[in-house]
């Protein structure tokens, strides 16, 4: 289970002996098709055990109906991610191994 990491974003240590690809900032729409306003949104590598930080900050919401641009900036070189929805009923959802690399949307339903 991964818990929520306050504040700061988790360092990842890559071992092998070939190079890490550079980390690059991923960037893509995530759209809002529920009946229900988003209120936090984690995401973190598939492998890792603990969750980044709240995507949505300082208290946004992502509002039924809406979309919004969703930045990973969190250093990693690794594809895939899983992703943790908390909605206003406070329902959770947890979505794993998303290939970030080749997204260019992701849409929330009910």
């Amino acid at each position: 289970m991964k818990t929520i990491i306050g504040g700061g974003v988790a360092a990842l240590v890559l071992l092998g002996s070939a190079l890490p690809v550079a980390a690059e900032d991923i960037y893509f729409t995530l759209y809002n098709e529920s009946n229900r306003s988003l209120h936090y949104f984690y995401a973190s590598p598939s492998a890792s055990t603990r969750w980044g930080p709240d995507l949505l900050r300082g208290g946004h919401t992502l509002r039924a109906g809406y979309n919004g641009t969703v930045t990973i900036a969190d250093g990693s070189t690794e594809c895939y991610y899983d992703f943790k929805f908390i909605m206003a009923d406070r329902s959770e959802t947890v979505v794993n191994d998303i290939n970030i690399c080749d997204l260019g949307s992701y849409t929330i339903y009910d």
